[in-house]
């Protein structure tokens, strides 16, 4: 009998040795392949190398240009907004976005007299029954540019038209 339970207990020991084992050496790798932040000094020389590649170079003459100053311009009216979170009143102006665009689902707004590309992180029904000159109400935390528009982009992540909300964007699960 106790060579039975010998038996039984000592192939338990060491399947339980090699799961064991096996997850430390996991641990280990997903230690070192953590990549340290750079430092300051580091990031000013890699913003001095992309300054000076081709891409650098013209996006910079993009940035010096009336185009560039436009965009800039346009982010700036909408900058406190986007960093308080707040409301800003917009008119759809067009249910498709520029030729080429590879930003996904997305709208055109004015606001403030201003065009702007409002994009969302996918389409829904709700987004769908928008129509030209809609008058909707925008909450957003970012806004970007690139050479390829000629508009600031808007990160939609809450729209609300006629005091109902059409679009909400859900948070990021597992994270911050």
């Amino acid at each position: 009998m106790k060579k039975v339970i010998y038996a039984l207990i000592l192939p338990l020991v060491v399947v339980s040795g090699l799961v064991f084992a096996n997850c430390e050496i996991k641990n280990q790798t997903s230690k070192n392949s953590t990549l340290k932040p750079f430092s300051a000094a580091e990031r000013k020389a890699a913003l001095k190398k992309w300054e000076a590649s081709p891409d650098g170079i013209k996006y910079k003459k993009w940035e010096a240009s009336p185009a560039g100053k436009k965009v800039y311009a346009g982010a700036a009216k909408i900058r406190e907004h986007i960093k308080d979170y707040t409301n800003m009143e917009a008119v759809v102006t067009s249910l498709s976005l520029p030729p080429g665009s590879l930003l996904g689902f997305g709208v055109m707004a004015r606001i403030n007299g201003n065009d702007y590309i409002l994009r969302f992180d996918n389409e829904l029904q709700q987004l769908n029954s928008l129509k030209i000159n809609d008058k909707i109400i925008i909450k957003s935390h970012s806004v970007s540019y690139a050479p390829k528009y000629a508009y600031p982009i808007v990160s939609g992540e809450y729209v609300e038209r006629d005091s109902k909300i059409i679009y909400k964007h859900a948070p990021r699960k597992g994270g911050c």
